[in-house]
C-alpha cells in the first residue's frame, strides 16, 4: 500500500497510514497531511474565511492569507477532512499495468484503473468509511435531539456530517416553520365553514351527506380562499428558500465549488480507450447502447409499474364500492369500520410497490451504465419521481377529475395524511431502532480500556448510511399534498406540521445513532431536488365542480401573479450577489497571477 503515502507526481494519494506498513491488523486508518488538505480545498472550490474577514475562494498559493490555515482542525471541518480522504483515495489510477500478488489474473490493474475500487471489488479492501470521533457526536446528539430546543444546530450539521445533510435538515426546518400559515389558515378555514361537522357526519354515515353541487356558501368561499394561499404560499416559500439556500452555501464556504472533470464512478464499466476529453486511458461506453438499453428496457420495465399503479386503483374503486354496499346492507359498526379498509390496503400496496420499485430502478441505473456520478444520480431521481408522482397522485386526480367525489377525495386524503406517516415512522425510524437496540448492540460493547481496532470495528458493523434519497421523496410527496388538495382538505397542513416536528428529532436521532458516519461531498444546494418542489408550484387547489370553472379562471391570473412573485424575489440577497461577483473576480486574478507567474519561471 506505497502508492496511499506515495506523492500526487508519483502518482500516489499523499495521504498517511496508521499504524503503517509494520501493522499486521486488519484495519488501517487514513489520514491526510495539512498540504494534501490544502490542495484538496482549492482543487474543490471551497471558500474559506480571508485575512479581510470575506469568504474567498481558497487558492494554495495565497494560503497564508486565509484565516487558521495552519490549524487544518479549525481551517477545515471534520466532514470536509473525511471526504478529502476519500476524494484522494478515489483518484488514485494504475500508472502502468499491474498484476495483484496472491489474486487471479482477472483482478490484474490495468492502466489508468481505479486502484481503490479494484482493490474492493478484489475483496482487498471490505469497506472505507470515516469514523465517528464519540465527544463531537454526544455534544451534537445534546444540542441537537436530546433536549427541548427547538432551534437546529445547523454549522454543527454542517461541520460533522457534511453540506449535504446541513442542508436536507435546513430545507426540513425551513418547511416545517413555514407551514405554520397554511396550519393557522386550514383551521380557520375547518372551523369557520363547518367542515368538522360535515367530515363526522360523513364518517358515521359512511357515505357523504350532500352532493358536491350542495356545498354551502362559506366552504366553497373558504376551499377557495385556500386554493389561492396554498398557490401563493408555495411560490413564495420556494423564492424564500433560494434564498436562504444561497446564504448558507456562502457561510459554508461551498458557494464556488469548481467544476471539473468528472472522473468515471465507480460502476461504469466498458472497453479500455482514449477518451476524446481527457486523452487518458479509461473504460469507454458508446452512447447509442445506453439509448438502447433505456428504450428497450427501461422505459418498458417504467411502463410496466405504471401499469401495476393503475392495477391497484382499479381494485381500490372495487373494494370502496363492496364496502358501501356492505354497510348499505348491513348498517352496523363492523361495517363502519370496514369503510376505511379499502384505503389502508391500497396505501400498503402504494408503499410495497414504491420500495419494489426503487430497487428495480437502481437495477436499471446500473444497467444503463452512466459514466459520471452526476448522470447516475440524474437518471435514478428522474425514474423515481415519475413514479412516485403517478403512484401518490393518480388516484386522488382521478376522484377530483373523473369522478368529481369530493367527500371520497376527502377521506382518501385523510387516510394517506395519517398511514402513511406512521407507517414511515415505523419503518424509517422504530424498526431501524429494535433491530440496533436488541440485536446489534449487544455485539458492540466496548468500555474505555478497549483497544482503538475494537471500536472501529464496532462501529463498521452499524448499516451504512442509506442516503436522503428517500426523505425528500417523502418531503416531496408532502409539499405535493398540500400545494395540489389541502383546499379540499384543510387540515392537511396542521397534520403534516406534527408529523414534521417528529420527523426532524427522529430523522436526527437516526442518523447519529443507527448509521455509520457517511462520506459526504461538499455541495452548492439541494440540488436536483429544488426543481422537483417548484414542479408543484404552478397549481393551485381543487374544489367543487359548482367552482371549477372560476377555479381555472382564477389559476390563471394566479400563474402571473407567481411570475411576477419570482421576479421580485431574487434567488439569492443582494450581498450574496455581490460576494459570488468578488469571488469570481478574485479567482481569475489569482489565475492570471499564476499563469504570469508560471511564464516568467
Amino acid at each position: 500500500m506505497r502508492v496511499i503515502g506515495a506523492p500526487h507526481k508519483d502518482g500516489g494519494a499523499a495521504l498517511l497510514a496508521h499504524p503503517g506498513e509494520d501493522a499486521t491488523g486488519d484495519i488501517i486508518v487514513l489520514s491526510a497531511p495539512r498540504c494534501t488538505l490544502l490542495r484538496a480545498t482549492e482543487e474543490l472550490g471551497l471558500c474559506k474565511t480571508y485575512h479581510s474577514g470575506d469568504m474567498e475562494a481558497f487558492s494554495y498559493n495565497d494560503r497564508d492569507n486565509f484565516n487558521d490555515s495552519d490549524n487544518m482542525e479549525a481551517f477545515l471541518t471534520l466532514a470536509e477532512r473525511q471526504y478529502i480522504v476519500k476524494y484522494e483515495l478515489d483518484g488514485l489510477r494504475a500508472q502502468r499495468d499491474l498484476r495483484i500478488p496472491g489474486l487471479p489474473d482477472s483482478c490484474t490493474l490495468q492502466h489508468r484503473n481505479n486502484i481503490w475500487q479494484k482493490l474492493g471489488s478484489a475483496g482487498v479492501i471490505v469497506d472505507t468509511f470515516p469514523l465517528h470521533n464519540p465527544e463531537q457526536l454526544k455534544a451534537l446528539s445534546a444540542a441537537w435531539y436530546s433536549g427541548n430546543q427547538l432551534a437546529q444546530p445547523l454549522d454543527s450539521v454542517n461541520s460533522y456530517f457534511g453540506s449535504p445533510v446541513a442542508f436536507y435538515f435546513s430545507f426540513l426546518d425551513f418547511y416545517t416553520w413555514s407551514l405554520l400559515p397554511p396550519a393557522i389558515l386550514g383551521l380557520s378555514v375547518t372551523y369557520f365553514s363547518g367542515e368538522a361537522q360535515k367530515e363526522m357526519d360523513e364518517s358515521v354515515s359512511g357515505s357523504p351527506v350532500q352532493s358536491i353541487e350542495a356545498d354551502s356558501g362559506p366552504a366553497v368561499g373558504g376551499h377557495m380562499i385556500q386554493a389561492v394561499f396554498s398557490m401563493l404560499w408555495s411560490t413564495v416559500v420556494m423564492e424564500l428558500w433560494k434564498r436562504r439556500s444561497s446564504t448558507l452555501s456562502y457561510r459554508w464556504g461551498t458557494l464556488h465549488l469548481a467544476e471539473r472533470f468528472a472522473e468515471p464512478r465507480p460502476g461504469f464499466h466498458g472497453d479500455l480507450g482514449v477518451n476524446p476529453v481527457t486523452g487518458r486511458m479509461e473504460p469507454l461506453f458508446p452512447e447509442w447502447q445506453r439509448d438502447v438499453r433505456m428504450a428497450l428496457v427501461s422505459v418498458p420495465v417504467v411502463g410496466l409499474f405504471l401499469g401495476l399503479v393503475v392495477v391497484g386503483m382499479l381494485g381500490f374503486y372495487w373494494g370502496e364500492a363492496q364496502v358501501q354496499q356492505l354497510h348499505t346492507d348491513w348498517d352496523s359498526l363492523l361495517s363502519q369500520a370496514l369503510l376505511y379498509m379499502p384505503s389502508v390496503l391500497h396505501i400498503v400496496y402504494s408503499n410495497v410497490l414504491a420500495t419494489v420499485y426503487r430497487r428495480v430502478a437502481t437495477s436499471l441505473n446500473e444497467y444503463e451504465n452512466h459514466r459520471e456520478e452526476s448522470a447516475y444520480e440524474t437518471h435514478l431521481t428522474a425514474k423515481v419521481l415519475v413514479f412516485t408522482f403517478f403512484n401518490c397522485f393518480a388516484v386522488l386526480f382521478h376522484i377530483a377529475f373523473f369522478k368529481q367525489d369530493v367527500p371520497l377525495l376527502r377521506k382518501r386524503l385523510a387516510s394517506l395524511l395519517i398511514i402513511t406517516q406512521l407507517v414511515n415512522q415505523v419503518t424509517e425510524v422504530v424498526i431501524p431502532f429494535l433491530v440496533d437496540r436488541f440485536i446489534s448492540a449487544p455485539h458492540r460493547t466496548e468500555s474505555e480500556d478497549d483497544p482503538p481496532e475494537d471500536k472501529f470495528r464496532n462501529q463498521s458493523t452499524l448499516p451504512a448510511f442509506p442516503g436522503l434519497f428517500a426523505e425528500y421523496i417523502e418531503l416531496l410527496v408532502q409539499f405535493g399534498y398540500l400545494s395540489l388538495f389541502s383546499c379540499v382538505y384543510p387540515l392537511t397542513a396542521v397534520l403534516l406540521l406534527i408529523n414534521n416536528l417528529t420527523e426532524i428529532r427522529s430523522d436526527a436521532y437516526k442518523i447519529c445513532k443507527l448509521f455509520r458516519k457517511p462520506f459526504t461531498p461538499p455541495v452548492a444546494s439541494m440540488g436536483v431536488w429544488r426543481i422537483a418542489f417548484e414542479s408543484f408550484v404552478r397549481r393551485g387547489g381543487l374544489t367543487g365542480t359548482n367552482i371549477l370553472m372560476l377555479a381555472v379562471l382564477v389559476e390563471h391570473l394566479l400563474i402571473l401573479v407567481k411570475v411576477v412573485l419570482a421576479v421580485l424575489i431574487p434567488d439569492e440577497p443582494d450581498w450574496i450577489r455581490k460576494k459570488i461577483e468578488h469571488i469570481e473576480f478574485t479567482s481569475m486574478q489569482a489565475l492570471r497571477e499564476q499563469k504570469l507567474h508560471s511564464e516568467k519561471s
